[in-house]
């Protein structure tokens, strides 16, 4: 785990990503922005009341001189700012009710990463899922041709990688969210450098079994053929004639897999959750993530059970994305 943060953090030593904690009072937080700021990898921003940050900081015994503080309340260019949040909004809200929006921490960083004072927002330490994403979804919003956004693991165990998805955000993905979920877990993937080779899982191989559920998987994966002509992906699989090559030469032999895949799109979110965690607790594996792909500009979500190992690798992760 050590040598992949290693790899991502060599990434970031030419440039200077400022990353957001919506949550600077956090004490994991605040940890994991020291280390951050000390390290140089990324500028730490601390959104709160300055008083407060710099309290707890010391109270805590961490050094966040390397960090920018910030607060809302007495931002210089906070009128700029509502004016490009009600601009952004299509007038679904109004001056005033975007003042008290703005307010809140996770509105307003995501704002700052929207009007480039910061390359990306990490969230969610102490505060829900909801709360972190959908200030991304109605200001940074997805990219051209995505309509949703996905969570991603990255599954680490000594030397290997995969990338396991939608394991965080969609229930119940029809076959142009698949196929969606597929191309961009291709691009986090190669993020990770690993050279995605994608597998559409099912609890079917190549029609061994004809239902909704696997017509589902075969037209995500014309759809992702569509969408990205030079990827290198195929289904529908079980799993083991996706990753096995002894079951794939019977189950699949002319398949471009030749199982040796390593990214592995589930069916639904209920698959997907259960299937990153089996390997995780089973397998022994080392899950990242969830790590939020489809976005203009990335956004990440933090589990509220986090440490501050937990916040320190994801800003480092976000920040890669940041490019």
């Amino acid at each position: 785990m050590s040598s992949l943060f290693e790899q991502l953090s060599s990434k970031l030593d030419t440039v200077n990503k400022s990353i957001v904690f919506p949550e600077g009072t956090d004490e994991r937080v605040l940890t994991a922005a020291s280390q951050l700021g000390a390290a140089g990898v990324l500028t730490p921003v601390l959104l709160g009341e300055i008083n407060k940050i710099r309290g707890k900081a010391e109270e805590i015994g961490v050094d966040i001189s390397a960090c920018r503080l910030m607060d809302p309340k007495s931002f210089a260019e906070f009128d700029l700012m509502v004016e490009t949040f009600v601009e952004r909004r299509k007038g679904k809200v109004s001056d005033e009710e975007a003042r008290q929006i703005l307010l809140d921490e996770n509105y307003f960083g995501t704002m700052l990463v929207h009007m480039n004072q910061a390359d990306g927002l990490v969230s969610g330490a102490a505060h829900s899922t909801a709360d972190t994403v959908r200030p991304a979804l109605q200001i940074i919003k997805t990219k051209a041709g995505i309509n949703k956004t996905s969570g991603v693991f990255v599954m680490v165990r000594n030397d290997e990688k995969y990338v396991f998805a939608d394991c965080a955000i969609n229930i119940n993905p029809d076959s142009q969210d698949l196929a969606e979920i597929a191309v961009e877990s291709a691009d986090t993937a190669a993020l990770f450098d690993i050279n995605p080779r994608v597998a559409m899982l099912s609890f079917s191989t190549k029609g061994s079994a004809a239902s909704p559920e696997t017509e589902k998987v075969t037209d995500a994966l014309s759809v992702a053929r569509e969408k990205n002509p030079g990827l290198l992906i195929d289904g529908e699989f079980q799993f083991d004639a996706a990753f096995i090559p002894e079951v794939a030469a019977k189950k699949a032999p002319d398949s471009v897999l030749e199982g040796n895949a390593n990214v592995f799109i589930f069916p639904s979110l209920e698959a997907g959750n259960i299937g990153y965690k089996i390997a995780q607790r089973l397998g022994k594996f080392d899950a990242v993530g969830p790590i939020l792909q489809g976005l203009n500009k990335p956004v990440n979500d933090l589990s509220r059970g986090c440490t501050a190992d937990d916040v320190y690798k994801l800003a480092i992760i976000t920040a890669v994305q940041a490019g």
